[in-house]
Protein backbone atom coordinates (compact mmCIF):
# COMPACT_ATOMS: atom_id res chain seq x y z
CA UNK A 1 0.00 0.00 0.00
CA UNK A 2 2.99 2.29 0.46
CA UNK A 3 3.25 2.61 -3.31
CA UNK A 4 -0.13 4.39 -3.23
CA UNK A 5 0.90 7.07 -0.68
CA UNK A 6 0.31 9.81 -3.29
CA UNK A 7 -3.39 8.90 -3.31
CA UNK A 8 -3.89 9.53 0.41
CA UNK A 9 -4.85 12.76 2.13
CA UNK A 10 -1.16 13.77 2.40
CA UNK A 11 -0.73 13.27 -1.33
CA UNK A 12 -3.85 15.28 -2.06
CA UNK A 13 -2.58 18.12 0.10
CA UNK A 14 0.80 18.04 -1.62
CA UNK A 15 -0.95 17.93 -4.96
CA UNK A 16 -3.15 20.89 -4.01
CA UNK A 17 -0.08 22.84 -2.92
CA UNK A 18 1.59 22.23 -6.25
CA UNK A 19 -1.63 23.13 -8.07
CA UNK A 20 -1.85 26.37 -6.08
CA UNK A 21 1.73 27.17 -7.11
CA UNK A 22 0.79 26.39 -10.69
CA UNK A 23 -2.11 28.82 -10.47
CA UNK A 24 0.06 31.62 -9.10
CA UNK A 25 2.78 31.10 -11.70
CA UNK A 26 0.31 30.82 -14.59
CA UNK A 27 -1.62 33.92 -13.53
CA UNK A 28 1.63 35.78 -12.93
CA UNK A 29 2.85 34.93 -16.41
CA UNK A 30 -0.45 36.09 -17.87
CA UNK A 31 -0.24 39.39 -15.99
CA UNK A 32 3.37 39.83 -17.10
CA UNK A 33 2.31 39.42 -20.72
CA UNK A 34 -0.54 41.88 -20.10
CA UNK A 35 1.96 44.42 -18.76
CA UNK A 36 4.11 43.97 -21.87
CA UNK A 37 1.15 44.50 -24.19
CA UNK A 38 0.03 47.50 -22.12
CA UNK A 39 3.50 49.03 -22.40
CA UNK A 40 3.21 48.77 -26.18
CA UNK A 41 -0.36 50.15 -26.33
CA UNK A 42 -0.54 52.61 -23.44
CA UNK A 43 0.94 52.04 -19.97
CA UNK A 44 -2.32 53.27 -18.46
CA UNK A 45 -4.09 50.22 -19.97
CA UNK A 46 -2.34 47.94 -17.48
CA UNK A 47 -5.06 45.78 -15.89
CA UNK A 48 -3.34 46.03 -12.50
CA UNK A 49 -3.29 49.83 -12.63
CA UNK A 50 -6.88 49.88 -13.90
CA UNK A 51 -8.02 47.72 -10.98
CA UNK A 52 -6.03 49.86 -8.57
CA UNK A 53 -7.72 52.95 -9.99
CA UNK A 54 -11.14 51.45 -9.29
CA UNK A 55 -10.10 50.66 -5.72
CA UNK A 56 -8.84 54.23 -5.21
CA UNK A 57 -12.07 55.61 -6.66
CA UNK A 58 -14.15 53.48 -4.33
CA UNK A 59 -12.49 54.01 -0.97
CA UNK A 60 -14.56 55.94 1.61
CA UNK A 61 -13.00 58.96 3.35
CA UNK A 62 -12.28 57.06 6.58
CA UNK A 63 -10.27 54.42 4.71
CA UNK A 64 -8.34 57.05 2.77
CA UNK A 65 -7.52 58.79 6.06
CA UNK A 66 -6.42 55.49 7.59
CA UNK A 67 -4.13 54.70 4.66
CA UNK A 68 -2.55 58.16 4.61
CA UNK A 69 -2.17 58.26 8.41
CA UNK A 70 -0.47 54.87 8.61
CA UNK A 71 1.44 54.73 5.34
CA UNK A 72 1.77 58.37 4.27
CA UNK A 73 3.12 58.74 0.75
CA UNK A 74 3.66 54.96 0.61
CA UNK A 75 -0.09 54.40 0.47
CA UNK A 76 -0.03 53.48 -3.23
CA UNK A 77 2.74 50.93 -2.72
CA UNK A 78 0.76 49.34 0.10
CA UNK A 79 -2.33 49.25 -2.13
CA UNK A 80 -0.46 47.53 -4.97
CA UNK A 81 1.11 45.01 -2.59
CA UNK A 82 -2.30 44.28 -1.05
CA UNK A 83 -3.79 43.79 -4.50
CA UNK A 84 -0.92 41.44 -5.34
CA UNK A 85 -1.67 39.30 -2.29
CA UNK A 86 -5.38 39.11 -3.16
CA UNK A 87 -4.70 38.28 -6.81
CA UNK A 88 -2.15 35.63 -5.80
CA UNK A 89 -4.66 34.05 -3.42
CA UNK A 90 -7.27 33.97 -6.18
CA UNK A 91 -4.77 32.46 -8.60
CA UNK A 92 -3.84 29.77 -6.06
CA UNK A 93 -7.53 28.93 -5.65
CA UNK A 94 -7.87 28.68 -9.41
CA UNK A 95 -5.00 26.17 -9.48
CA UNK A 96 -6.60 23.96 -6.83
CA UNK A 97 -10.02 24.12 -8.53
CA UNK A 98 -8.45 23.23 -11.87
CA UNK A 99 -6.93 20.12 -10.33
CA UNK A 100 -10.03 19.02 -8.46
CA UNK A 101 -12.83 20.08 -10.81
CA UNK A 102 -11.42 20.96 -14.23
CA UNK A 103 -12.03 23.28 -15.99
CA UNK A 104 -13.44 25.38 -13.09
CA UNK A 105 -10.04 26.91 -12.29
CA UNK A 106 -9.55 28.07 -15.86
CA UNK A 107 -13.07 29.48 -15.89
CA UNK A 108 -12.36 31.45 -12.68
CA UNK A 109 -9.14 32.84 -14.16
CA UNK A 110 -10.91 33.75 -17.40
CA UNK A 111 -13.76 35.54 -15.62
CA UNK A 112 -11.34 37.63 -13.52
CA UNK A 113 -9.19 38.43 -16.55
CA UNK A 114 -12.13 39.49 -18.70
CA UNK A 115 -13.46 41.62 -15.84
CA UNK A 116 -10.08 43.35 -15.67
CA UNK A 117 -10.33 43.99 -19.40
CA UNK A 118 -13.71 45.65 -18.95
CA UNK A 119 -12.35 47.72 -16.08
CA UNK A 120 -9.38 48.89 -18.16
CA UNK A 121 -11.55 49.75 -21.17
CA UNK A 122 -13.87 51.89 -19.06
CA UNK A 123 -11.27 53.96 -17.22
CA UNK A 124 -11.14 57.73 -17.89
CA UNK A 125 -9.48 58.40 -21.22
CA UNK A 126 -9.60 54.73 -22.22
CA UNK A 127 -10.43 53.25 -25.62
CA UNK A 128 -11.74 49.74 -26.33
CA UNK A 129 -8.22 48.60 -27.22
CA UNK A 130 -7.28 49.04 -23.56
CA UNK A 131 -9.04 45.72 -22.92
CA UNK A 132 -6.52 43.91 -25.13
CA UNK A 133 -3.73 43.47 -22.53
CA UNK A 134 -6.07 41.78 -20.07
CA UNK A 135 -7.70 39.60 -22.78
CA UNK A 136 -4.38 38.37 -24.16
CA UNK A 137 -2.98 37.94 -20.67
CA UNK A 138 -5.89 35.84 -19.43
CA UNK A 139 -5.84 33.73 -22.59
CA UNK A 140 -2.21 32.82 -22.04
CA UNK A 141 -2.80 32.42 -18.31
CA UNK A 142 -5.58 29.86 -18.80
CA UNK A 143 -3.49 27.83 -21.27
CA UNK A 144 -0.53 27.82 -18.88
CA UNK A 145 -2.78 26.95 -15.94
CA UNK A 146 -4.11 23.86 -17.69
CA UNK A 147 -0.62 22.83 -18.83
CA UNK A 148 0.96 23.23 -15.39
CA UNK A 149 -1.86 21.59 -13.43
CA UNK A 150 -1.73 18.65 -15.86
CA UNK A 151 1.84 18.11 -14.68
CA UNK A 152 1.17 18.30 -10.95
CA UNK A 153 2.46 15.07 -9.33
CA UNK A 154 -0.38 12.74 -8.43
CA UNK A 155 -2.78 14.24 -10.96
CA UNK A 156 -4.22 11.65 -13.33
CA UNK A 157 -3.58 13.82 -16.35
CA UNK A 158 0.08 14.10 -15.37
CA UNK A 159 0.74 10.62 -16.74
CA UNK A 160 -0.47 11.73 -20.13
CA UNK A 161 1.31 15.08 -19.93
CA UNK A 162 4.67 13.52 -19.03
CA UNK A 163 4.35 10.32 -21.05
CA UNK A 164 5.17 8.25 -17.95
CA UNK A 165 3.60 4.87 -17.13
CA UNK A 166 1.24 4.40 -14.25
CA UNK A 167 2.26 3.12 -10.82
CA UNK A 168 4.12 -0.11 -11.53
CA UNK A 169 3.48 -1.32 -7.99
CA UNK A 170 -0.26 -0.86 -7.87
CA UNK A 171 -1.04 -0.87 -11.54
CA UNK A 172 -2.98 2.41 -11.07
CA UNK A 173 -2.74 4.35 -14.37
CA UNK A 174 -3.60 7.59 -12.57
CA UNK A 175 -0.70 7.34 -10.10
CA UNK A 176 2.49 8.71 -11.63
CA UNK A 177 6.06 8.05 -10.59
CA UNK A 178 6.42 11.00 -8.23
CA UNK A 179 10.12 11.67 -8.78
CA UNK A 180 9.86 11.95 -12.54
CA UNK A 181 6.60 13.93 -12.54
CA UNK A 182 7.91 16.28 -9.86
CA UNK A 183 10.93 17.07 -11.98
CA UNK A 184 8.70 17.66 -14.98
CA UNK A 185 6.36 19.90 -12.99
CA UNK A 186 9.21 21.95 -11.56
CA UNK A 187 10.80 22.28 -14.98
CA UNK A 188 7.61 23.57 -16.54
CA UNK A 189 6.86 25.84 -13.58
CA UNK A 190 10.37 27.26 -13.54
CA UNK A 191 10.32 27.84 -17.29
CA UNK A 192 6.97 29.64 -17.01
CA UNK A 193 8.20 31.81 -14.15
CA UNK A 194 11.33 32.65 -16.13
CA UNK A 195 9.18 33.60 -19.09
CA UNK A 196 7.15 35.89 -16.84
CA UNK A 197 10.33 37.62 -15.68
CA UNK A 198 11.44 38.07 -19.29
CA UNK A 199 8.04 39.57 -20.16
CA UNK A 200 8.27 42.02 -17.24
CA UNK A 201 11.78 43.07 -18.27
CA UNK A 202 10.56 43.52 -21.84
CA UNK A 203 7.61 45.57 -20.57
CA UNK A 204 9.99 47.83 -18.70
CA UNK A 205 12.13 48.21 -21.79
CA UNK A 206 9.07 48.88 -23.95
CA UNK A 207 7.99 51.62 -21.59
CA UNK A 208 11.36 53.33 -21.99
CA UNK A 209 9.66 55.48 -24.56
CA UNK A 210 7.75 57.11 -21.70
CA UNK A 211 11.08 58.09 -20.17
CA UNK A 212 11.57 60.26 -23.22
CA UNK A 213 9.25 62.69 -21.43
CA UNK A 214 11.91 63.06 -18.74
CA UNK A 215 14.47 63.87 -21.43
CA UNK A 216 12.13 66.51 -22.87
CA UNK A 217 11.55 67.97 -19.40
CA UNK A 218 15.26 68.18 -18.67
CA UNK A 219 15.81 70.11 -21.91
CA UNK A 220 13.19 72.78 -21.16
CA UNK A 221 14.39 76.26 -20.30
CA UNK A 222 11.71 78.09 -18.37
CA UNK A 223 10.89 81.67 -19.36
CA UNK A 224 11.93 84.46 -17.03
CA UNK A 225 9.06 85.80 -14.94
CA UNK A 226 7.67 89.20 -15.82
CA UNK A 227 6.68 89.42 -12.14
CA UNK A 228 9.46 87.85 -10.07
CA UNK A 229 8.87 86.73 -6.51
CA UNK A 230 10.32 88.80 -3.66
CA UNK A 231 13.61 87.49 -2.32
CA UNK A 232 13.31 85.16 0.65
CA UNK A 233 14.35 87.13 3.75
CA UNK A 234 17.50 85.93 5.46
CA UNK A 235 15.49 85.47 8.64
CA UNK A 236 12.88 83.18 7.06
CA UNK A 237 14.89 80.09 7.96
CA UNK A 238 15.97 79.88 11.59
CA UNK A 239 18.53 77.19 10.79
CA UNK A 240 17.34 74.79 13.49
CA UNK A 241 18.16 71.16 12.78
CA UNK A 242 15.14 68.95 12.04
CA UNK A 243 12.79 71.91 11.53
CA UNK A 244 11.25 71.89 8.05
CA UNK A 245 13.15 74.36 5.82
CA UNK A 246 11.33 77.44 4.63
CA UNK A 247 11.49 76.21 1.02
CA UNK A 248 10.86 72.48 0.59
CA UNK A 249 13.18 70.76 -1.93
CA UNK A 250 11.30 69.16 -4.82
CA UNK A 251 12.44 65.66 -3.88
CA UNK A 252 11.08 66.11 -0.35
CA UNK A 253 7.76 67.67 -1.33
CA UNK A 254 4.83 65.47 -0.37
CA UNK A 255 2.86 63.69 -3.07
CA UNK A 256 -0.76 62.66 -2.54
CA UNK A 257 -2.95 62.02 -5.59
CA UNK A 258 -5.08 59.30 -7.18
CA UNK A 259 -2.54 58.26 -9.86
CA UNK A 260 -1.01 54.82 -9.22
CA UNK A 261 1.37 55.47 -12.11
CA UNK A 262 2.77 58.95 -12.66
CA UNK A 263 1.27 60.15 -15.96
CA UNK A 264 3.83 60.65 -18.72
CA UNK A 265 2.63 63.72 -20.60
CA UNK A 266 4.50 64.88 -23.68
CA UNK A 267 4.39 68.69 -23.89
CA UNK A 268 4.37 68.41 -27.69
CA UNK A 269 0.90 66.84 -27.60
CA UNK A 270 -0.43 68.41 -24.39
CA UNK A 271 -3.15 71.08 -24.57
CA UNK A 272 -5.20 73.03 -22.05
CA UNK A 273 -8.84 73.71 -22.91
CA UNK A 274 -10.89 76.44 -21.27
CA UNK A 275 -14.54 75.50 -21.77
CA UNK A 276 -17.99 75.55 -20.20
CA UNK A 277 -20.06 78.59 -19.34
CA UNK A 278 -17.83 81.03 -21.20
CA UNK A 279 -18.35 83.31 -24.18
CA UNK A 280 -14.90 82.69 -25.64
CA UNK A 281 -13.71 79.10 -25.16
CA UNK A 282 -10.14 78.48 -26.29
CA UNK A 283 -7.28 76.00 -26.25
CA UNK A 284 -3.59 76.47 -25.48
CA UNK A 285 -0.61 74.40 -26.57
CA UNK A 286 2.60 74.11 -24.59
CA UNK A 287 4.25 76.71 -26.81
CA UNK A 288 1.28 79.01 -26.24
CA UNK A 289 1.73 78.71 -22.48
CA UNK A 290 5.46 79.39 -22.67
CA UNK A 291 4.70 82.62 -24.54
CA UNK A 292 2.42 83.92 -21.76
CA UNK A 293 3.64 86.41 -19.12
CA UNK A 294 4.87 84.48 -16.10
CA UNK A 295 4.56 85.21 -12.39
CA UNK A 296 6.64 83.77 -9.55
CA UNK A 297 5.01 83.16 -6.19
CA UNK A 298 5.98 81.41 -2.97
CA UNK A 299 3.07 79.26 -1.83
CA UNK A 300 2.58 76.57 0.78
CA UNK A 301 0.39 73.66 -0.32
CA UNK A 302 -1.36 71.37 2.15
CA UNK A 303 -3.26 68.11 1.74
CA UNK A 304 -6.67 67.84 3.38
CA UNK A 305 -5.60 64.42 4.68
CA UNK A 306 -2.87 66.02 6.76
CA UNK A 307 -3.54 65.22 10.37
CA UNK A 308 -2.62 67.53 13.26
CA UNK A 309 1.17 67.64 13.31
CA UNK A 310 1.38 65.84 9.96
CA UNK A 311 3.91 66.37 7.16
CA UNK A 312 1.63 66.40 4.09
CA UNK A 313 2.50 70.05 3.52
CA UNK A 314 5.31 71.90 1.78
CA UNK A 315 6.37 75.33 0.58
CA UNK A 316 7.79 76.04 -2.88
CA UNK A 317 8.50 78.79 -5.38
CA UNK A 318 6.05 78.37 -8.26
CA UNK A 319 6.30 79.83 -11.75
CA UNK A 320 3.15 80.18 -13.82
CA UNK A 321 0.53 82.30 -15.54
CA UNK A 322 -2.28 83.84 -13.45
CA UNK A 323 -5.48 81.85 -13.79
CA UNK A 324 -7.59 84.99 -13.47
CA UNK A 325 -6.14 86.20 -16.77
CA UNK A 326 -6.97 82.94 -18.55
CA UNK A 327 -10.50 83.07 -17.20
CA UNK A 328 -10.90 86.74 -18.11
CA UNK A 329 -9.93 85.84 -21.67
CA UNK A 330 -12.68 83.18 -21.72
CA UNK A 331 -15.28 85.62 -20.32
CA UNK A 332 -17.30 83.53 -17.82
CA UNK A 333 -21.06 83.84 -18.09
CA UNK A 334 -23.43 85.07 -15.41
CA UNK A 335 -24.37 82.39 -12.89
CA UNK A 336 -21.09 80.49 -13.13
CA UNK A 337 -19.50 79.96 -9.71
CA UNK A 338 -17.07 77.04 -10.10
CA UNK A 339 -14.18 75.90 -12.26
CA UNK A 340 -13.90 72.14 -12.69
CA UNK A 341 -10.28 71.34 -13.49
CA UNK A 342 -9.52 67.94 -15.05
CA UNK A 343 -6.31 65.95 -15.00
CA UNK A 344 -5.05 63.72 -17.79
CA UNK A 345 -5.81 60.73 -15.52
CA UNK A 346 -9.45 61.77 -15.02
CA UNK A 347 -9.13 63.39 -11.59
CA UNK A 348 -11.22 66.54 -11.14
CA UNK A 349 -11.31 69.39 -8.63
CA UNK A 350 -14.03 71.97 -8.14
CA UNK A 351 -12.68 75.42 -7.24
CA UNK A 352 -14.77 78.54 -6.52
CA UNK A 353 -14.63 80.87 -9.52
CA UNK A 354 -14.40 83.90 -7.23
CA UNK A 355 -11.19 82.50 -5.71
CA UNK A 356 -9.54 81.94 -9.10
CA UNK A 357 -10.49 85.42 -10.30
CA UNK A 358 -9.55 87.22 -7.06
CA UNK A 359 -7.09 89.99 -8.06
CA UNK A 360 -5.39 89.72 -4.65
CA UNK A 361 -4.76 85.98 -4.86
CA UNK A 362 -1.96 84.50 -6.99
CA UNK A 363 -3.72 81.45 -8.42
CA UNK A 364 -1.43 80.03 -11.09
CA UNK A 365 -1.33 77.65 -14.00
CA UNK A 366 2.10 76.54 -12.80
CA UNK A 367 4.84 75.16 -15.04
CA UNK A 368 7.84 75.59 -12.71
CA UNK A 369 8.71 74.56 -9.18
CA UNK A 370 11.72 75.88 -7.27
CA UNK A 371 13.45 77.09 -10.40
CA UNK A 372 12.97 74.06 -12.63
CA UNK A 373 10.17 72.58 -14.75
CA UNK A 374 7.57 70.77 -12.68
CA UNK A 375 8.76 67.29 -11.71
CA UNK A 376 6.67 64.57 -13.36
CA UNK A 377 5.24 63.45 -10.01
CA UNK A 378 4.16 67.00 -9.27
CA UNK A 379 2.22 67.62 -12.45
CA UNK A 380 4.54 68.12 -15.44
CA UNK A 381 3.94 69.88 -17.75
CA UNK A 382 1.31 72.02 -15.98
CA UNK A 383 -0.78 72.06 -12.82
CA UNK A 384 -2.82 74.43 -10.67
CA UNK A 385 -1.69 76.05 -7.41
CA UNK A 386 -4.20 78.08 -5.40
CA UNK A 387 -3.46 79.93 -2.15
CA UNK A 388 -5.73 79.18 0.79
CA UNK A 389 -7.42 75.98 -0.45
CA UNK A 390 -6.57 72.35 0.18
CA UNK A 391 -5.21 70.51 -2.83
CA UNK A 392 -8.22 68.24 -3.28
CA UNK A 393 -10.32 71.22 -4.45
CA UNK A 394 -7.64 73.18 -6.28
CA UNK A 395 -4.22 71.69 -6.98
CA UNK A 396 -4.98 69.59 -10.06
CA UNK A 397 -1.82 68.05 -11.54
CA UNK A 398 -1.30 67.22 -15.21
CA UNK A 399 -4.22 69.56 -15.91
CA UNK A 400 -5.85 69.43 -19.35
CA UNK A 401 -9.14 71.33 -18.96
CA UNK A 402 -10.69 74.21 -17.06
CA UNK A 403 -14.46 73.99 -17.28
CA UNK A 404 -16.36 77.02 -16.03
CA UNK A 405 -19.55 75.68 -14.48
CA UNK A 406 -21.73 75.73 -11.33
CA UNK A 407 -21.48 73.84 -8.07
CA UNK A 408 -25.13 72.91 -8.62
CA UNK A 409 -24.23 71.15 -11.88
CA UNK A 410 -20.80 69.57 -11.32
CA UNK A 411 -18.75 67.96 -8.56
CA UNK A 412 -15.05 67.42 -8.08
CA UNK A 413 -13.63 63.92 -7.63
CA UNK A 414 -13.72 63.85 -3.82
CA UNK A 415 -17.05 65.61 -3.17
CA UNK A 416 -19.35 62.65 -3.95
CA UNK A 417 -17.00 60.53 -1.83
CA UNK A 418 -17.91 62.45 1.32
CA UNK A 419 -15.54 65.41 1.33
CA UNK A 420 -16.63 69.03 1.51
CA UNK A 421 -17.12 70.89 -1.77
CA UNK A 422 -15.23 73.85 -0.33
CA UNK A 423 -11.81 73.30 1.20
CA UNK A 424 -10.32 76.39 2.88
CA UNK A 425 -7.06 75.56 4.66
CA UNK A 426 -7.39 75.43 8.46
CA UNK A 427 -5.11 77.48 10.73
CA UNK A 428 -2.50 75.04 12.04
CA UNK A 429 0.87 74.81 13.79
CA UNK A 430 3.31 71.96 14.28
CA UNK A 431 6.15 71.08 16.65
CA UNK A 432 9.14 69.70 14.71
CA UNK A 433 11.58 69.64 17.65
CA UNK A 434 11.77 68.06 20.09
CA UNK A 435 10.37 64.84 18.65
CA UNK A 436 7.69 62.89 20.53
CA UNK A 437 9.25 60.67 23.18
CA UNK A 438 12.56 62.54 23.16
CA UNK A 439 14.89 62.25 26.18
CA UNK A 440 16.12 65.75 27.00
CA UNK A 441 18.61 67.27 29.41
CA UNK A 442 17.31 69.70 32.01
CA UNK A 443 17.93 73.34 31.20
CA UNK A 444 17.31 75.38 28.08
CA UNK A 445 15.53 73.39 25.36
CA UNK A 446 14.62 74.79 21.96
CA UNK A 447 11.05 74.04 20.92
CA UNK A 448 10.49 74.90 17.25
CA UNK A 449 8.39 74.15 14.21
CA UNK A 450 6.18 75.75 11.57
CA UNK A 451 2.75 77.36 11.45
CA UNK A 452 0.49 78.21 8.51
CA UNK A 453 -2.64 80.14 7.62
CA UNK A 454 -2.47 80.39 3.82
CA UNK A 455 -3.66 83.65 2.31
CA UNK A 456 -4.27 85.11 5.76
CA UNK A 457 -0.86 84.80 7.37
CA UNK A 458 0.40 83.80 10.80
CA UNK A 459 0.59 86.63 13.31
CA UNK A 460 1.66 84.78 16.47
CA UNK A 461 2.64 81.37 17.83
CA UNK A 462 2.43 80.34 21.48
CA UNK A 463 3.72 77.38 23.46
CA UNK A 464 2.28 75.82 26.61
CA UNK A 465 3.97 73.25 28.86
CA UNK A 466 1.84 70.85 30.91
CA UNK A 467 -1.26 72.96 30.42
CA UNK A 468 0.38 76.06 31.84
CA UNK A 469 0.09 79.62 30.54
CA UNK A 470 0.72 80.28 26.87
CA UNK A 471 4.11 81.81 26.15
CA UNK A 472 4.93 83.77 22.99
CA UNK A 473 7.33 82.14 20.54
CA UNK A 474 9.71 83.97 18.22
CA UNK A 475 8.44 84.11 14.63
CA UNK A 476 10.75 83.88 11.63
CA UNK A 477 10.39 86.23 8.69
CA UNK A 478 8.28 85.30 5.67
CA UNK A 479 7.79 86.29 2.05
CA UNK A 480 4.08 86.81 2.56
CA UNK A 481 0.82 85.43 3.94
CA UNK A 482 0.64 82.50 1.51
CA UNK A 483 3.53 80.60 3.11
CA UNK A 484 4.19 78.94 6.41
CA UNK A 485 6.42 80.51 9.07
CA UNK A 486 9.04 78.94 11.26
CA UNK A 487 8.94 79.65 15.01
CA UNK A 488 10.96 78.83 18.09
CA UNK A 489 10.60 79.02 21.87
CA UNK A 490 13.32 78.54 24.48
CA UNK A 491 11.99 76.43 27.33
CA UNK A 492 13.68 76.15 30.73
CA UNK A 493 12.97 72.46 31.12
CA UNK A 494 12.84 70.87 34.58
CA UNK A 495 13.31 67.17 35.21
CA UNK A 496 10.29 64.95 34.68
CA UNK A 497 7.78 63.99 32.02
CA UNK A 498 6.16 66.88 30.19
CA UNK A 499 3.59 67.64 27.50
CA UNK A 500 4.33 70.54 25.16
CA UNK A 501 1.56 72.11 23.06
CA UNK A 502 1.53 74.80 20.36
CA UNK A 503 -1.13 77.05 18.91
CA UNK A 504 -1.11 79.83 16.31
CA UNK A 505 -3.03 83.05 15.73
CA UNK A 506 -3.63 84.35 12.22
CA UNK A 507 -3.49 87.92 10.92
CA UNK A 508 -7.25 88.29 11.39
CA UNK A 509 -6.94 87.54 15.11
CA UNK A 510 -8.37 84.01 14.89
CA UNK A 511 -6.80 81.68 17.46
CA UNK A 512 -6.21 78.07 16.49
CA UNK A 513 -8.96 75.92 17.98
CA UNK A 514 -8.29 73.19 20.51
CA UNK A 515 -11.29 71.22 19.23
CA UNK A 516 -10.03 67.99 17.73
CA UNK A 517 -11.44 66.90 14.37
CA UNK A 518 -10.22 64.33 11.83
CA UNK A 519 -9.22 65.30 8.29
CA UNK A 520 -12.59 64.29 6.79
CA UNK A 521 -14.61 66.05 5.56
CA UNK A 522 -12.76 69.38 5.36
CA UNK A 523 -9.48 69.28 7.28
CA UNK A 524 -8.15 68.35 10.73
CA UNK A 525 -8.16 70.68 13.73
CA UNK A 526 -6.66 70.63 17.23
CA UNK A 527 -3.42 71.56 18.99
CA UNK A 528 -0.30 69.60 18.23
CA UNK A 529 1.31 68.21 21.37
CA UNK A 530 4.43 66.16 22.07
CA UNK A 531 5.36 64.25 25.20
CA UNK A 532 9.02 64.31 26.28
CA UNK A 533 11.15 63.21 29.23
CA UNK A 534 13.66 65.55 30.86
CA UNK A 535 16.48 64.10 32.96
Amino acid sequence: MSGRGGDGSGGRRRGDGAAALAGVVAAGAGLALAELVAALIDPASSPVLALGGVVVDSVPPWLKDFAVEWFGTNDKLVLLLSMGVVLAAGAALAGVLERRRPPSGGVLLAVVGLALGVVAATRPGATPVWALPAVLGVGVGVVLLRALVARVPGTASAAVATGLPGDVVTGDPGHVADGASRRTFLTWTGATAAGAVVALVAARAASAGSRAVQVVRDAIRLPSPSTPAPAVPAGADLGIADVAPYVTPNDDFYRIDTALRVPQVDPATWTLRVTGLVDEPFELTWDDVLALPMTEHHLTLACVSNGVGGDLIGNALWLGHPLRELLARARPQAGADMVLSTSVDGFTAGTPLEVLTDPDRECLLAIGMNGEPLPEQHGFPARLVVPGLYGYVSATKWVTELKVTRFADDEGYWTPRGWSALGPVKLQSRIDVPRPGADLTAGEVVVAGVAWAQHTGVEAVEVSVDGGPWQAAELADTVGPDTWRQWRYTWDAAAGDHTVAVRATDADGQVQTADEAPPAPDGATGWHTVEVSVG
